[in-house]
Order: C-alpha cells, then sequence, then structure tokens
C-alpha cells in the first residue's frame, strides 16, 4: 500500500521534530504562529486573511477531509480569536508571532536540525497538521 502524501508530509516533518522538548515547544509554539500571523494579515487587510484562510484550506481539502474540518474549526477560533483583540490586534499579534517563533528556534537549535519550511515554505501549512495528527493519534482519530 503506497503512503498517502499526507502521511509522507507529516512523516518528513518529524524527523526534524523528535526531540521532546523541541515537539513541546512545537505544540505550542505552532497554534500561536497561526494565531498571531492570521491576526497580522488580518490587520493589514481583513480581506487578504479571508483569502489565505480559504488558499489555505483548499491545501487541507487535497491532503485530508479530516484536516479539513479541523483546520475549518481552527481557523474560526482563530477569526473569533483575533476580531476579540480589537484595537490592540497589530501589537498583541506581533509580540505573540517574535516569541513564538524564538521557541521554535530555540527547539531546533535542542533538535539540531533546522526547521523543515527553510526546504520547503509548504511545511508551514503541514506543521498545525503535525501537532493535530499527535493529538489525533492520542484520541484515537484517523485522517
Amino acid at each position: 500500500m503506497t503512503e498517502r502524501r499526507v502521511d509522507t508530509l507529516i512523516n518528513y516533518y518529524g524527523t526534524s521534530h523528535t526531540n521532546p522538548t523541541n515537539e513541546l515547544i512545537h505544540f505550542f509554539a505552532i497554534p500561536l504562529i497561526t494565531l498571531s500571523l492570521s491576526g497580522l494579515i488580518y490587520a493589514l487587510s481583513p480581506i487578504a486573511l479571508y483569502v489565505f484562510i480559504a488558499a489555505s484550506l483548499i491545501y487541507y481539502a487535497r491532503l485530508s477531509i479530516v484536516f479539513l474540518i479541523a483546520m475549518l474549526v481552527w481557523s474560526a477560533a482563530i477569526i473569533w480569536l483575533i476580531e476579540s483583540m480589537g484595537s490592540q490586534l497589530f501589537v498583541t499579534s506581533l509580540a505573540i508571532f517574535v516569541g513564538a517563533w524564538i521557541l521554535q528556534f530555540i527547539g531546533h537549535k535542542l533538535e539540531g536540525k533546522k526547521p523543515s519550511f527553510l526546504e520547503d515554505l509548504q511545511y508551514l501549512w503541514v506543521g498545525p497538521l503535525f501537532v493535530l495528527s499527535k493529538l489525533f493519534i492520542k484520541l484515537g482519530i484517523k485522517w
């Protein structure tokens, strides 16, 4: 049986995320990065955020319906969270973005491997799936 593309991407992403501390950092930093990046985009143009989310969801739909549904729910939560930030949206998103990336690079320093997205930008979209895959395994959810 051939490995599905989504599994290939997650497995490759996992090869640079084997250190338990790095994995733990990623479980917090990746959701914070997606939230803060969305907040920064929204601060510049709400329409741009909806276009970005739509494009991301199309990417996820091509990989897995289960991941698509999870990312649709996460996207709705992100929109709610960033709309709740009000006038502090840009500053809060920028602070979260910088802090989360610092954590990511600390994790990769501990891991001794560079982030996957430096090889291929699509791994910026695979990171959330990696985190979800670990959660889904614990919950017994197949994707």
